[in-house]
């Protein structure tokens, strides 16, 4: 009898101590994971995005603006995370499915991130400047190249001022044979739907953090290619500058409402 009490005491003992363990160790790691970059080689793992906002999805339809000037300030490592994530961050762990539809789940499209010197905070230090590429499956950043590349790629883009000043520009490119492969050529189309979608999730989770975008179509597409170092087979869409601003649009329901029955008559 004291045998078995004795062993019942010994497993509950182990019980205690590895849940003890767990929690002051693994919950310990995972809560780091949360907010913190973890950096191995040229590859940057993101911190993990937040599920939940503090702008409502009407109130971010209703301030979206596009935006072409920005104030001197960096973004930080979680709005990067947060603005990449809703691009192209996987909503479906099971079937890898992301934040923008896709016909047929082809997923075309591929994102690169130009940072400028001191644009990205990490915390007591600075990203590096330079080209990345967006890993969607790990939620990182690849290092392309090192250096600041923005003055390049406003001159690419047809001397679009914002596109330098911008502490960060998004460059979003599409493999066309991912998609038309399917689908022929209607899958043109489908990527092009597919870059909108795309483009309005920047739009309204750049909102939703208080910073503003602007879709860019008009560069020179060789150029661009050669910036970014794009792979084989990749050709540019859009870019589109992230930068802080200093106040969003406003709209109220008494604006509409005045708009609307003006409108009406």
């Amino acid at each position: 009898m004291q045998y078995k009490r004795a062993i019942i005491l010994i497993l509950v003992l182990f019980l205690i101590a590895a849940s003890i363990f767990y929690i002051v160790f693994f919950e310990k790691e995972k809560k780091i994971a949360e907010k913190e970059v973890i950096v191995k080689g040229e590859e940057i793992f993101l911190p993990l995005p937040s599920l939940k906002g503090e702008m409502s999805v009407e109130e971010a339809i209703a301030r979206r603006r596009s935006v072409r000037s920005y104030l001197d300030k960096p973004l930080t490592i979680v709005q990067l995370s947060q603005i990449l994530w809703a691009a192209q961050g996987i909503t479906d762990t099971y079937r890898g499915f992301r934040a923008a539809p896709s016909a047929g789940a082809t997923y075309p499209l591929e994102i690169y991130v130009v940072i400028g010197e001191k644009c990205v905070f990490l915390g007591g230090e600075y990203l590096d400047a330079g080209v990345y590429k967006y890993n969607v499956e790990q939620h990182s950043l690849i290092l392309v190249k090192k250096g600041d590349y923005r003055e390049d790629l406003a001159k690419a883009a047809l001397n679009q001022a914002w596109v330098e000043k911008a502490p960060v520009d998004i460059v979003i490119t599409a493999v066309y044979e991912r998609t038309t492969a399917r689908y022929g050529e209607r899958g043109i189309r489908y990527v092009h739907i597919e870059v909108g979608h795309v483009g309005q999730n920047i739009y309204l989770q750049a909102t939703a953090l208080g910073l503003g975008t602007v879709a860019v179509g008009a560069f020179y597409d060789p150029k661009v290619k050669e910036i970014i170092g794009a792979g084989l087979g990749e050709e540019p869409l859009y870019i589109m500058p992230i930068g802080v601003v200093s106040r969003l649009h406003e709209l109220t329901v008494e604006d509409l409402a005045s708009y609307y029955e003006y409108k009406r008559g």
